[in-house]
C-alpha cells in the first residue's frame, strides 16, 4: 500500500518520514509529564524517545521519575522486532484504573539497552501528557503509543488504512 504524500517540515518542525528504520533511541531534552486523575504519574528531565519512520516518537521515562506504586503489572507481554519483549501494567489512581496504560522492557535487546526498566505510557489512556510546553496528542490507532506534538508532520502511521505502509 502506498502512503499519502509526505508533508514537508517547516522551520522548527520534524517529519516522521525523516526518522530512521531501524529505529533510534535518543534523549528527549525537555521536561516530560504524565497525569491521571489529578495526580502526576511521571515527571522527568531524563526521558528518552524512540524515533521510527512514519511514527510519532514513543517516550520512555526512567523508573526513578515514575510513581511505580501506581503501576500494577498485568502479566501480558508482546514482542517488538527492534526492542525485545515488552511487559504491561495497569495504572491505578484511587478509583481510576486504566488497563495496560503503560509498558516497559525488562531485558531489551543490546542496541536498546538504554530503555531497560523505563516506562512508556499510551497518551490515549491517561488524562494528559506533556513534552516541554506542548500537550501531547495520542497517535491514532493506539497500537504504537506515539506522542504527537505540534512540531511533528506526517502523515502518521497508526490509523485505519495505514498498516501496509
Amino acid at each position: 500500500m502506498r502512503h499519502p504524500k509526505r508533508i514537508e517540515p517547516g522551520p522548527g518542525q520534524e517529519s516522521v518520514w525523516d526518522y530512521p528504520r531501524p529505529p533510534r533511541l535518543e534523549p528527549v531534552g525537555q521536561r516530560v509529564t504524565v497525569e491521571l486523575a489529578g495526580k502526576t504519574i511521571a515527571d522527568s528531565m531524563a526521558a528518552l524517545r524512540v524515533l521510527e519512520t512514519s511514527h510519532p516518537p514513543t517516550i520512555y521515562i526512567p523508573p526513578a521519575d515514575v510513581r511505580l506504586e501506581l503501576l500494577a503489572e498485568t502479566g501480558r507481554s508482546s514482542a517488538c522486532e527492534w526492542k525485545g519483549r515488552a511487559t504491561y501494567a495497569d495504572l491505578v489512581v484511587g478509583d481510576v484504573t486504566r488497563r495496560e496504560a503503560a509498558w516497559t522492557y525488562r531485558s531489551p535487546v543490546p542496541s536498546f539497552a538504554g530503555l531497560k526498566d523505563h516506562w512508556s505510557f499510551y497518551p490515549s489512556r491517561v488524562d494528559r501528557c506533556t513534552i516541554g510546553d506542548w500537550v501531547v496528542e495520542a497517535q491514532e490507532g493506539d497500537f504504537y503509543g506515539g506522542w504527537k506534538t505540534p512540531n511533528l508532520v506526517g502523515p502518521f502511521k497508526g490509523g485505519a488504512g495505514t498498516w501496509g505502509w
